[in-house]
């Protein structure tokens, strides 16, 4: 995906429950880019990493340290995010970066 800076707003941690549905976010993390697009709450559409190459529905779990503690619904910058689809538990690696996309902005894959 390739993304125009000047687009998005960098931010340090997403609370899920304070997003407005279809309200999207690129995360980086230290192997992957992914696209997410809230549906409602904890349940979204990724996009993105070696598993998802189109939107699919997922449930967001939240993040964690790398221990079996996870910060349910919250996104963070140096956590991993804990998500699930189709019932399989999905850990990233640490996030390095979240931004906001603003209304408008087009995503290039």
């Amino acid at each position: 995906m390739d993304t125009s800076l000047d687009l998005i707003q960098c931010v340090n941690g997403i609370e899920l429950a304070e997003l407005e549905p279809k309200t999207a976010f690129l995360v980086w993390t230290w192997n992957s880019l992914y696209r997410v697009v809230v549906a409602d709450g904890s349940e979204v559409l990724i996009q993105g990493g070696a598993f998802f190459p189109e939107p699919t529905p997922a449930h967001v779990d939240g993040s964690s340290a790398g221990r079996s503690v996870v910060k349910t619904g919250w996104i963070g910058v140096g956590l991993l995010m804990v998500f699930q689809v189709g019932g399989q538990r999905i850990v990233t690696t640490p996030i390095i970066a979240i931004a906001t996309e603003r209304r408008g902005m087009s995503v290039v894959h």
